[in-house]
């Protein structure tokens, strides 16, 4: 994996430093703080909400994966702007980068599961099974964390190469040549995941919201509140996927394969470099957003998180509960979408 003092084994080449140096560093600093305090909170909430459903499981994970990536950022804050010992972005190339990577893509792997679940039990019900119940969405999450690690931590193993003092790490140069051509495959394969996930997820969400505004159209009951709840659940998906993660996956091909010994000239590596940079931001800054999607996409989370906060909720309508079997199950569909 690599890190923002990544560069390829080639001649010197020159960069302004103020951007890698001084403005990355500080707006990660903000994340950091603002990611940890949300998904602080995120994580002492769910630990009162019961893993009762599969997506709730998948939801969990993903507070551990972003609360893993929040720990890396101040690695990367003193590495970068210089204020750490030369050691430490060693360190940050051979262990820190990987593990925010890996929570990167673990968080990325599970918004697929939790799409690919409320399509099975809102559009395809009947093909619910065994990986659908909270043991078997257990099991998937713990092949999905093997599955990531499988992947990532050949790039640990294999940046081996010894390096003297020097005054800015090189990742690139710490890799032995089965780790630059591992470095190259792996990330390949990673945004290939990614572009695998958000083209089901398009598929998925579109498939429920034709099924959701449908079945509220035939009852004729709360149609107009149910598309505004339902679009509002998925676009707050969608758009943490277009904002966060699109831009830096269109950009990680190029600089990958700036990365690895393809020509590119040193401005163009330079422009690369920032490319990827404030991409990656943007990546990381998920922490941030998703503890806004889990109040929008769980019910149980909004409910633990207003008992402990004791803020006071709109009482719900006895007519509420007093639907048919299968409208009171489209409605749990479209609060836990």
């Amino acid at each position: 994996m690599n890190s923002s003092t990544a560069q390829p084994p080639a001649e010197p080449c020159p960069h302004n430093t103020v951007i890698t140096r001084q403005i990355v560093p500080a707006l990660y600093l903000v994340v950091f703080a603002t990611g940890v305090l949300l998904n602080g909170v995120s994580g002492w909430v769910f630990v009162h909400v019961p893993s009762s459903k599969s997506f709730i499981v998948y939801l969990k994970n993903i507070v551990v994966a972003d609360f893993l990536m929040s720990l890396t950022f101040p690695f990367k804050i003193l590495s970068d702007s210089g204020l750490g010992p030369w050691q430490l972005g060693v360190f940050v190339c051979r262990a820190s980068a990987v593990l925010f990577y890996i929570s990167m893509y673990v968080s990325i792997a599970f918004f697929g599961l939790i799409g690919s679940d409320r399509y099975c039990k809102i559009v395809r019900p009947l093909l619910s099974s065994a990986v659908q119940s909270v043991p078997g969405s257990k099991l998937l999450s713990v092949a999905v964390w093997a599955l990531m690690l499988l992947l990532a931590v050949p790039n640990i193993i294999l940046t081996d190469r010894s390096v003297r003092d020097v005054t800015r790490v090189r990742c690139m140069e710490l890799k032995n040549e089965l780790g630059l051509k591992w470095h190259k495959a792996s990330n390949y394969i990673f945004v290939g995941i990614f572009w695998l996930v958000l083209l089901l997820l398009v598929v998925f969400y579109t498939a429920i919201t034709r099924k959701i505004f449908k079945s509220h159209l035939k009852s004729r009951r709360n149609s107009i509140a149910v598309k505004r709840k339902s679009s509002r659940n998925i676009f707050s998906i969608m758009l943490v996927f277009f904002v966060c993660f699109v831009p830096y996956h269109i950009a990680r091909i190029s600089y990958t394969q700036s990365q690895t010994g393809a020509h590119y000239s040193c401005r163009s590596r330079e422009t690369l470099l920032h490319v990827k940079e404030f991409t990656l931001l943007l990546s990381a800054a998920n922490v941030c957003l998703d503890p806004i999607i889990y109040f929008f996409l769980c019910q149980p989370f909004r409910e633990v998180l207003c008992k402990k906060l004791r803020v006071p909720r709109k009482a719900q309508h006895d007519s509420d509960t007093s639907r048919t079997r299968r409208e009171n199950a489209m409605q749990e569909s479209t609060d836990t979408l």
